[in-house]
């Protein structure tokens, strides 16, 4: 019998996320997850009466091919996936973990080349189809979060199936803010940051991008970023992990980055290509029931009264150009119990410590 909790998911994901109409074709992606969930998967996208595809993966075995893979296999490889991805109408990725640090030992060297020949497949996935990822919830997970496995997986389920078509009129509101802003001023501990997003146009996820959702982003002009940030949220990428990482700009570019540790690995992903060292994103969070980091960008990224700036690849909507093989996220939580900081834009001010002031925004301001 299937946990009553996986059919929920499935329905939020195939009915509002991916909105798979009859006769569309749906691929769905999974690593290391309950093969319960996979079937209600199918059976959600089969009662929509689109077709689902399947592709199953494994952390420990993506691992062992990564360890050994040649220019040539990856050529293939992307070639095949890229085939396969442009008959696809959406796309629908579940990724479970085990070791979240199981890729830390593959050579930076061979994770730049993987990362650069999957870009194709990478980038009509976003750009082309209708798509949506969410992380499995994983001991491994919870211990992150410092909770139980059983809290963890009430509360994954609780911010997975959050109603994101009431958070919709909260977050047109903010999107119609953030078009028609020119200079934004972010402050705050270690922080102060000036850039524009002139004429970029923002983009709403509630929901049918990445679950769990609830962000408004936009990028900045790409040459205008000044000033320096401090994230105060942990974050891990190509395996490894980080902490308090501060970045100085001038001119949009990255001039100046340190973290807590790994500095060098810091500095090796933001040489990757020229991109990497400038901004393709800039996002407000506000998912009201995440609160606190857990080092999974998906989580992050939706903190209630966080910013993310993101290193790396625009994306075509609300995206400024930039190119990168490289796209990460890295989170600063403004919230009071996390020191506080303000959002201004134009020159008044929108939100301080974590809360919006607008009451028209008070929707996606904090649970509680």
């Amino acid at each position: 019998m299937i946990d009553a909790r996986y059919d929920r998911l499935a329905d939020v994901l195939v009915k509002h996320s991916t909105a798979l109409k009859p006769g569309e074709k749906a691929l769905i992606e999974t690593s290391d997850i309950p093969d319960g969930m996979v079937v209600a998967l199918i059976r959600a996208v089969r009662r929509a009466k689109a077709l689902p595809f399947v592709q199953l993966h494994s952390g420990r075995v993506s691992r062992e091919i990564a360890m050994g893979a040649d220019e040539k296999q990856l050529a293939l490889a992307a070639e095949m996936e890229l085939a396969r991805m442009k008959k696809m109408d959406a796309y629908i990725a579940i990724r479970g973990s085990v070791n979240s640090t199981e890729m830390s030992d593959v050579p930076a060297d061979t994770m730049k080349m993987i990362a650069a020949k999957m870009r194709p497949v990478m980038n009509h996935r976003i750009n082309k189809t209708r798509w949506v990822v969410l992380r499995w919830p994983t001991p491994s997970m919870a211990q992150q979060a410092q909770m139980s496995t059983e809290a963890f997986e009430d509360y994954f389920f609780r911010v997975c199936t959050v109603d994101y078509a009431g958070l919709r009129k909260p977050m047109q509101v903010l999107k119609a803010l953030m078009d028609k802003t020119d200079k934004v001023h972010i402050k705050g501990p270690g922080t102060d940051l000036r850039f524009s997003i002139k004429g970029i146009g923002a983009v709403v996820c509630g929901g049918d991008r990445n679950i769990p959702d609830g962000e408004v982003f936009t990028a900045p002009v790409k040459g205008s970023v000044e000033g320096h940030v401090q994230f105060n949220a942990p974050t891990n990428y190509q395996g490894t992990a980080f902490d308090d990482i501060r970045l100085a700009f001038k001119q949009g570019k990255i001039v100046e980055a340190h973290a807590a540790r790994h500095t060098d690995k810091l500095d090796a992903i933001l040489n990757s290509d020229a991109g990497a060292r400038y901004i393709g994103e800039f996002s407000l969070g506000f998912n009201p029931h995440i609160l606190h980091p857990i080092r999974d960008i998906l989580f992050d990224e939706k903190i209630a009264g966080s910013f993310h700036f993101t290193p790396g690849q625009a994306y075509e909507i609300g995206g400024n150009g930039n190119r990168s093989q490289i796209h990460w996220d890295m989170v600063c939580i403004q919230r009071k119990d996390y020191g506080g900081g303000e959002v201004w834009f134009d020159g008044k001010l929108v939100r301080k410590d974590g809360v919006f002031l607008s009451p028209a925004l008070k929707a996606l301001n904090p649970a509680g």
